[in-house]
């Protein structure tokens, strides 16, 4: 039963690339690029994201060995501070990225939007609201 635009689900699309054997590429990297690029600094980025200096560091770390350049450069720490910049490829990928991810949202909309008219809004049941066996 189609609902009105205003009851319809919120949508969050994630596209996430699997280049085989192993590298991935999503919205999480991607927006993890984009946070270096702005705050300066992998720690930056990882406390603007909510997410731990160490869990940065590994996605970058990952990121840099799938591609054939690095797309972070990193300088240590110290009296002068440090930082990292995204390097010219790391601009590069982040801007492909989002180009992929515009073309799919832009060529599935109308797909998307029938899949939103069908979705049931109805509450469901969780399992807190489920009786234990001890209840029922």
């Amino acid at each position: 039963m189609p609902t009105s635009p205003e009851q319809r689900p919120a949508l969050k699309l994630g596209l996430r690339l699997d280049f085989l054997p192993g590298g991935r590429l999503g919205p999480g990297k991607a927006d993890l690029l984009e946070a270096i690029a702005r705050t300066g600094s992998i720690s930056g980025a990882g406390r603007a994201m909510k997410m731990s200096y160490r869990r940065a560091w590994l996605l970058v770390d990952d990121l840099n060995g799938m591609f054939t350049q690095a797309l972070v450069e990193a300088q240590p720490g110290g009296a002068k501070g440090g930082g990292a910049r995204l390097t010219p490829l790391g601009r590069e990928v982040v801007a492909h990225y989002r180009a992929v991810e515009r073309a799919v949202l832009e060529a599935g909309a109308p797909h998307i939007e029938a899949l939103r008219e069908m979705i049931d809004m109805t509450p469901r049941a969780t399992e807190t609201d489920m009786p234990t066996q001890d209840e029922g």
